[in-house]
């Protein structure tokens, strides 16, 4: 399936919305009293090319600019599935491979030089099936480097990867004109995809407008190189200003068709039924934009959702036992009207390892009890209990919360802290300190060093302190590499780190992708641990064809056995997410599986400047 997940720095992993402080705060251009939302990210953006980038944070962008054939309702849970820019849902052939979708008509992208008639002028550019294919087509562009090229192919699109291998083969530009019978627009406003097998969630890859919008062929040709920095989609939003790592500010999309709010909260939901009650009818979006900056430190976040200078926020780690002391939204936070909302994200964090690095990767059993014994020397305990404040779970297994696949009841080495074992495994199998300096060397006499990338941030400094600590008491050597975020990430795609944490948050509502990271031809894309095992591919393309029931779940069990036994991944925790929003801030819900909740937020302008003067 095409974005099943966002990569996201491991210390929050879910969108964490805190605010603008000291010079962040004087470079914001919103007044105070302007209809704009302001958030910020806890990581740097990679840019907003929607087949090119796969982390949270430029694809919390995207959902907003471009639009998907479906989405998730804004409040119902379970979720439901609703059309977007489709009429209806698919008619879906009885064996689940042909897939015939509608598309509505007069929907517009956004205005842009792009759209050139032959007079040289400007013209509205209406959304047309082409689109979908043309979007579809490019993550299998080599020159693309896609991510998520991996989700999609494992879908089976008939034809989609042969046209990438004789592209690779014949070392010649991807044929993008090249008819296909798997992937074709019939007619003008109807799409058709088949399948080579049957893929009973198929429907699932079409509800991330953040991976899959649609994409005008004319505005990629247009900007050619750098269309990284030029989103242009059918969605409530445009990019208005965008510096790079720093800050970037959406607008409201003049071209935005009428579209009208809608949705299916629980009964028991009080909160989202009053929000229905508020909302219905209205046109979507209802704020004029969205301005994001990029705050990494913890404290400077906090001080500017305290200051008011940010509507919403990620209650950081940090003060966790501030804001929310024994898990109760804080007094001084209540009396000042701040709402709060706590829940299960649907993610894990992990560490993983390079399986092509002569020192922590291989398959042998030296190897395997290299990598096991550092899982079981960790202390994942100490990190949820101290740097993340309580807030977390030990996780079992990649399967996220919420997701089908999950098992609650599974247990495994995963959750394990276990010195004396890790000391015995790493006795047994060599790993002695010969020479009494108080650090093991690897079985062959040659020093054991091991390396692990992070971040400069503050509480990514006491997660490595936890590492470090943590094999520094089975006697094993770990340094650190510090670089920005989107820099350790395209040096983990090429192969180029040995270890890394991060977090995953799934967005969509099954286990499937999450397995991914672990499934060999995903190497290069979700697999960063570069993992190859037979026995767990075939697990995984079983998964991929069963209907989701018993044996499915099975599966999903069977592989993470497997995992755990080769240990290419640490699965360390399950984050609990704490939310808190502004009292001038209506309609703020980070939904699960929902990338897009920007335009569902109503502000109050006039409260916000009279409770921040």
């Amino acid at each position: 399936m095409i974005a099943r997940r966002h990569w996201s720095a491991g210390v929050l992993g879910t969108l964490a919305l805190p605010g603008l402080a000291g010079a962040a705060a004087a470079e914001s251009t919103a007044a105070v009293g302007a209809n704009i939302l302001r958030v910020s990210f806890v990581a740097a953006e990679t840019g907003f090319d929607p087949p090119r980038v796969n982390d949270l944070y430029s694809r919390s962008i995207t959902a907003h600019i471009f639009e998907s054939l479906y989405r998730y309702d804004p409040l119902a849970m379970p979720v439901k599935i609703r059309p977007l820019t489709a009429v209806a849902l698919p008619e879906v052939s009885a064996d689940f491979r042909v897939w015939t979708i509608r598309l509505q008509r007069g929907i517009y992208f956004a205005d842009d030089l792009a759209f050139k008639g032959p007079d040289g002028r400007q013209r509205p550019r209406e959304l047309v099936a082409q689109d979908y294919v043309y979007a579809f087509k490019r993550f299998f562009d080599p020159a693309m480097k896609s991510p998520l090229y991996s989700n999609l192919n494992d879908e089976g699109i008939e034809g989609l990867d042969e046209l990438r291998q004789a592209a690779l083969k014949r070392n010649k530009p991807f044929d993008y004109d090249a008819p296909l019978e798997g992937l074709r627009a019939i007619d003008r406003y109807t799409l058709q995809v088949r399948l080579r097998a049957p893929r009973p969630r198929f429907l699932l890859n079409m509800c991330d407008s953040s991976g899959f919008g649609a994409v005008a062929r004319e505005v990629v040709e247009f900007y050619g190189d750098n269309i990284m920095a030029h989103p242009v989609g059918t969605g409530p939003y445009r990019l208005k200003e965008w510096r790079r790592s720093s800050r970037i500010v959406l607008e409201r999309n003049p071209a935005f068709r009428e579209m009208l709010y809608h949705a299916e909260p629980n009964a028991d939901d009080a909160q989202g039924q009053a929000w229905l009650a508020r909302f219905k009818g209205r046109r979507l979006p209802f704020n004029d934009g969205v301005d994001i900056v990029v705050l990494e430190e913890e404290q400077t976040r906090w001080l500017s959702f305290l200051n008011g200078q940010i509507d919403l926020v990620g209650v950081p780690l940090s003060f966790a036992s501030l804001a929310v002391p024994n898990d109760q939204l804080a007094p001084n936070l209540a009396r000042r009207g701040i709402t709060m909302r706590r829940y299960m994200n649907p993610d894990f964090t992990f560490a993983w390892f390079n399986m092509e690095d002569p020192v922590v990767g291989g398959y042998s059993a030296q190897k395997v009890a290299l990598r096991r014994a550092i899982g079981l020397a960790y202390n994942t305990d100490r990190e949820i209990r101290i740097i993340r404040r309580g807030q977390a779970v030990p996780a079992q297994a990649a399967m996220q919360p919420g997701t089908f696949g999950y098992d609650p009841n599974f247990k495994s080495e995963n959750s394990s802290y276990d010195p004396a074992r890790a000391n015995a495994l790493l006795d047994l199998y060599g790993y002695l300190d010969r020479d009494g300096d108080g650090w093991r060397e690897q079985p062959d006499g040659s020093a054991l060093v091991l390396r692990m990338a992070s971040q400069a941030s503050q509480v990514e400094r006491q997660f490595s302190e936890n590492w470090q600590k943590s094999l520094q008491a089975v006697g094993l050597r770990i340094v650190f590499t510090v670089a920005q975020w989107p820099e350790n990430m395209k040096a983990a795609r090429a192969g180029a780190l040995q270890m890394w944490s991060l977090g995953d948050t799934a967005s969509v509502p099954d286990a499937q992708g999450a397995l991914e990271y672990m499934y060999g031809p995903s190497i290069g894309g979700a697999n960063l641990a570069r993992f190859k095992l037979p026995a767990f591919d075939a697990l995984y393309e079983r998964a991929l064809a069963l209907p989701n029931g018993p044996e499915r779940a099975a599966l999903f069990i069977e592989a993470s056995k497997l995992a755990t036994a080769y240990m290419p991944y640490k699965i360390q925790a399950h984050r609990v997410a704490t939310d808190l929003s502004q009292p001038w801030i209506t309609g703020w819900r980070k939904g699960l599986f929902r990338n897009e909740a920007w335009q569902f937020v109503e502000i109050d302008p006039g409260m916000r400047e009279r409770l921040t003067r």
